[in-house]
């Protein structure tokens, strides 16, 4: 390899703009931890209630540091429900929901449930969407580990 490149390669690997590094990638090493993607899921839930009811107290005030962190509230809300989606799609729908599972579509229908619920936490400041995503999760949680 040429020694430019010897060079050049790492640190193009470690100097990408935007790649976010997350526990799992979609190499078939069959190192899964469940549970933990559904612990994470629910900690971003519990931010977005969070973030909700924040948003909503902040709105009528018109100081610039409340306006500040206003927007802080938003853009924390939005990224948590981007990772419960994120979850959902790259682990759960590419990795662990088979279509040979004898309750495939209700693992699809689950998941579809998640994914829905987190747009329309992105969607709305209302503390309901947020329970109505919390129970998503447990639902799918529910139907993955094929409890009733």
């Amino acid at each position: 390899m040429n020694s430019k490149i010897k060079l050049i390669f790492p640190a193009l690997l470690f100097s990408v703009v935007g790649v976010h590094l997350f526990g799992h990638c979609q190499v078939p090493c069959g190192v899964y931890t469940d549970q933990l993607r559904f612990d994470q899921m629910l900690e971003d839930q519990t931010t977005i209630a969070k973030a909700c009811k924040l948003i909503n107290e902040l709105s009528g005030l018109e100081d610039a540091q409340s306006k500040n962190q206003l927007t802080r509230w938003v853009s924390t809300k939005e990224d948590h429900a981007s990772k419960i989606q994120k979850i959902i799609c790259d682990y759960f729908l590419i990795q662990r929901i088979k279509s040979s599972a004898s309750n495939y579509d209700k693992l699809l229908i689950a998941a579809h449930e998640v994914l829905v619920a987190a747009m329309k936490c992105k969607q709305t400041v209302d503390g309901d969407a947020a329970k109505v995503l919390h129970d998503a999760i447990l639902r799918l949680h529910q139907e993955y580990a094929g409890k009733k």
